[in-house]
């Protein structure tokens, strides 16, 4: 077919021939009329008859002309922008609607029915079918017309028309082209476009259609603004109501803590006079007290639930739980870590507020400042004490009980914050110890985990968060709380990244709830009142909270503190019968093991074997009394001459034996004890009056130890308690003093009244001398060697220097047969001639050699004179007591001395006995008697005293039994309460 160059193509056909690169020059044209909607009209329904390229040149063979009076340029803009409206259209429509109504029934389902139906939009918008058709043909056409405008070329059958008509229909098209690309270049101005004279009536048919598409369009449109804004009414008078209705609340809390505390005070006669009935919660926390003292490395075995609050280093845990028992009770400082050891808080309801520890009978008014004060510091005092050995946490755990009007009923444990680097104040493993304590209390199944976060911090910097996923992977028993919401409203200008927090998309743990709450601006000296206050104003205001980014159960810790006490009593209920079935089974396991090793003994725990240990060591304090006086003077006196035989012969009989004359032996020994007396003699005797007094009580304790029913698992704390107390107790000072005066008294006596005493005295001395003789024989025996007759029957042979000792000692005797009166020191020409003597028997030695021999030697021979002049004084008391000594040629006067030191020894220990028996043994049984107090409170002490697996398995066997009898307790009283 032939066609004249003015014959006009259909005004469908020539949006078509255009293609899509020229649509939007269409669109601008198309801008000049009062609705540029009416393009769309025209378009959209031809580009839906396509499904490719192939198509289009398929109806340019009906109109191959080169002139067809087509605009030459800007249609191709307005299939772009077309399109661009229509997808904007479809957002707009579907996003405003159908999404904002999806939030609105998720977020305000109570509100939902309030709302306008929105199916009467189903009849007038498209299904979503053919919007995801429309969708998927129009990115179908942006891609191949976007591949295919810069080599467009026509189909070479339409050569059949001709070769000069084809020629002329490429010319044309790439003219198009060309003019449709240059115009999507520019961008021109709308209002610079003319619309085309030579448009067909049909395209303005198609356009008027297309308008009113549009009109409708953009009604649905309107409606949905309309739609849009109710919602945000509705969410801004739904606040206000929550914030109305969270008021009366409060004011009808208010009310309801007056009645309940007034009702509880009217009602304390009748308590008193009755059998007090503790709640729920006491008697649950006296189950967990248990459970601290029976394994304070908390074993995994005790599966209990508590509410374990943890989270990184000054991100509000602390905070958070002031908040919830309503009181500023923990101490804090500017950057320093504080909480140093688990803090178990009882939170209960009654008619006072007020705070008690779990060892003291004290109790804090919370309502008193200077009260909260005192009870931060024995908080912190506490805390510093459970820290030893350097560390600076420690598993040790601080337990205290929080009663007050309103108070939510939980048992909350407060764990050292997460660290990421340790200073150098710190251990170096407080890092460590820190993740431990916390996954050990995590680790329980049945634990309920506040994890604390601080918002006012990016979330990439959270250690807490990482560690609880960890824990409870599944987000089962976890709790997430945002703290310092106000300053992350501040920091952050995307409010989305708050509700991707508490909706738990932004971080990898999973909780069961997540709470936003504001615990105060810094400052510490605001009172609860003045924080929960400013939380409250700062969410009725805030853009987070009316924006919807957060819904209103999820703010405020009152709500937390709701949610917590809930899920608390939830898991407690689930759970506290298989815990209670748990010990029951631990408690037969361990009494069969008792029975089976320890058939016929009582199970004592360590305090009933203290007590036992005590009244033991009290009765043999008591059996003192018991000793006769003869009996402590005797031990007295013989604990005496052992401690000051050596002296006595060394200082003072040897040298006054050693003068020429009586009366110079006299007057040589009345000097040396009245300088002893003086000087060291009372003091030695109160030594020697303790030691005796410490013997006689160890002897008492020796002979319990062999009755028939000694237990030895006493021992170690009788020994150690004993020890002890001799190590604290000190003798009276007035003592020694009265003894120097009986003492030098006695010594200054030197006149023996009577036969009897004159013969004692001579006995002493022969004894005396005896056993000094003994000793020196000994000496002697070890110097020289065995004798001939020991080293042929036990083959035992002399050293050389023995044979030295014995060859000097065979000289030394026979000097002193030579002269038997000898003085008690060797001259130089003495020495001189033992030392030859000696060499020419093959003994070389020098001259000290000799002086150290000698001295044993001349001893023996002196001791034995003495012996000889002992025997020969036994009848010499008449001369003596006539005067006559001298003219019969007897010397006595060793007698004499010794009889002195005799009278002395008697008289001192008959003082000191009186002392024993009247007052030092008293005060030794006091001193016990505190010692016993002080290991009495020393847990420490008595576990490192009684030991064995007797006393572990009894400490067991007692801390289980009264675990499951307060757990079926508790358990009694849940179900009644039910």
């Amino acid at each position: 077919m032939h066609h004249s160059a003015k014959q006009k193509l259909p005004a469908k056909y020539a949006v078509r021939v255009v293609g899509v690169s020229q649509a939007r020059w269409a669109r601008q044209k198309l801008c000049l009329q009062k609705d540029r909607e009416q393009a769309r009209t025209v378009i959209v329904p031809v580009l839906r008859q396509y499904s490719s390229l192939r198509h289009l040149q398929r109806d340019l063979l009906k109109y191959p002309g080169p002139n067809y009076g087509i605009p030459s340029r800007g249609i191709g803009m307005i299939v772009a922008r077309v399109l661009r409206g229509a997808l904007k259209i479809r957002y707009l429509l579907l996003g405003g609607s159908l999404a904002g109504g999806s939030a609105l029934a998720k977020t305000y389902e109570k509100w939902k029915e309030a709302l306008p139906d929105t199916k009467f939009l189903e009849g007038i918008l498209p299904s979503q079918e053919d919007l995801d058709s429309i969708r998927s043909s129009l990115i179908t056409y942006r891609d191949k017309i976007k591949d295919a405008v810069p080599a467009f070329t026509l189909d070479p059958k339409l050569k059949e028309l001709g070769e000069s008509h084809y020629d002329q229909l490429v010319v044309w098209f790439k003219e198009r082209l060309d003019d449709a690309v240059r115009a999507a270049e520019e961008e021109k101005s709308e209002n610079s476009v003319v619309f085309p004279d030579d448009f067909s009536a049909d395209l303005k048919q198609h356009a008027i259609s297309f308008s009113a598409m549009g009109s409708a369009a953009e009604r649905e449109r309107e409606k949905a603004e309309t739609i849009r804004e109710k919602y945000e009414g509705l969410q801004e008078e739904l606040m206000q109501v929550q914030l109305k209705y969270q008021k009366e609340v409060e004011r009808l809390e208010k009310e309801n803590k007056e009645l309940r505390k007034s009702l509880m005070l009217k009602a304390g006669d009748i308590v008193a006079r009755k059998k007090i009935k503790k709640s729920l919660i006491d008697m649950y926390s006296e189950v967990l007290d248990e459970l601290c003292d029976y394994d304070s490395s908390y074993d995994t075995q005790d599966h209990l639930p508590r509410v374990v609050v943890v989270g990184d280093q000054s991100s509000g845990k602390t905070s958070v739980l002031e908040m919830v028992a309503q009181a500023r009770i923990f101490p804090r400082g500017a950057g320093e870590m504080m909480t140093r050891a688990p803090v178990m808080v009882t939170l209960s309801e009654g008619p006072y507020h007020i705070a008690s520890f779990k060892d003291s009978t004290r109790e804090f008014d919370l309502t008193k400042e200077s009260e909260l004060a005192e009870l931060r510091k024995e908080v912190e005092l506490r805390m510093r004490n459970s820290v030893r050995s350097g560390r600076t946490v420690s598993h040790e755990v601080i337990s205290m009980t929080v009663k007050g009007p309103g108070l939510q009923r939980m048992v909350l444990v407060d764990l050292p914050g997460i660290i990421s680097t340790v200073t150098t104040d710190m251990a170096t493993d407080t890092k460590e110890a820190i993740r431990s304590i916390s996954q050990q209390y995590m680790s329980n199944p049945n634990a309920i985990i506040l994890c604390i976060q601080d918002g006012s911090v990016d979330a990439e910097r959270s250690n807490v968060t990482d560690l609880v996923s960890q824990m409870d992977p599944q987000g089962k028993r976890t709790i997430f709380v945002l703290t310092k919401v106000d300053l992350a409203e501040e920091n952050l200008t995307n409010p989305d990244r708050i509700r991707k927090i508490l909706s738990g998309k932004l971080f990898p743990m999973r909780a069961i709830g997540y709470f936003a709450v504001v615990t105060g601006r810094g400052n510490k000296d605001d009172s609860i009142q003045a924080i929960k206050d400013y939380e409250e104003s700062f969410f009725r205001s805030s853009r987070i909270f009316k924006g919807g980014v957060i819904n209103s159960h999820q703010c405020t810790t009152r709500n937390l503190s709701f949610a917590v006490s809930e899920c608390f009593w939830k898991m407690v209920r689930d759970t506290v019968e298989q815990q209670a079935d748990a010990f029951k089974a631990t408690r037969f396991n361990l009494e069969t093991e008792w029975k089976n090793n320890f058939p016929r003994t009582r199970e004592l725990d360590r305090d009933e074997l203290f007590e036992k240990a005590r009244g033991d060591i009290l009765d043999e304090v008591v059996n003192l009394s018991q000793v006769s006086p003869k009996q402590w003077e005797d031990a007295l006196a013989k604990k005496l001459w052992d401690k000051m035989v050596t002296y006595i012969f060394e200082n003072i009989y040897l040298p006054a034996a050693q003068t020429e004359n009586s009366g110079t032996f006299n007057t040589t020994a009345d000097i040396k004890l009245k300088q002893w007396a003086d000087q060291m003699l009372p003091k030695k005797c109160v030594e020697v009056g303790w030691v005796t007094l410490e013997d006689e009580f160890r002897t008492f304790m020796e002979r319990a130890k062999n009755s028939k029913d000694h237990d030895t698992i006493f021992d170690n704390l009788k020994a150690c308690v004993v020890d002890e107390a001799m190590r604290r107790h000190e003798w009276e000072d007035k003592a020694a003093d009265v003894l120097r005066v009986i003492q030098l008294n006695a010594l200054e006596d030197r006149s023996v009244s009577d036969k009897q005493q004159w013969d004692a005295a001579c006995k002493f001395l022969e004894d005396s001398v005896k056993e000094k003789l003994e000793s020196t024989e000994s000496t002697l025996r070890e110097m020289v060697g065995p004798s001939i007759k020991e080293q042929w029957m036990y083959w035992c042979y002399p050293t050389e220097d023995q044979k030295n000792r014995a060859a000097v000692k065979a000289e030394l005797e026979k000097l002193l047969l030579s002269d038997y009166a000898h003085k008690n020191t060797l001259s130089y020409d003495e020495v001189t001639m033992v030392r030859k003597n000696s060499q020419s028997h093959g003994a070389e030695v020098d001259n000290e050699f000799i002086r150290e021999t000698w001295h044993p030697v001349y001893r023996r021979h002196f001791l034995r004179r003495a012996l000889a002049k002992a025997y020969g004084c036994r009848k010499a008391f008449y001369a003596y007591h006539q005067g006559l000594e001298g003219e019969l040629g007897v010397e006595c006067n060793d007698v004499v001395l010794f009889w002195r030191i005799q009278q002395m020894i008697k008289i001192t220990a008959n003082a000191l006995r009186q002392q024993v028996m009247n007052r030092e043994a008293r005060r030794l049984e006091k001193e016990i008697k505190e010692v016993l107090e002080e290991y009495g409170c020393d847990r420490e002490k008595k576990e490192q005293l009684l030991t064995g697996r007797r006393v572990m398995l009894a400490e067991e066997l007692k801390r289980v039994r009264q675990i499951q009898e307060k757990l079926e307790e508790f358990i009694h009283s849940l179900n009644a309460e039910k």
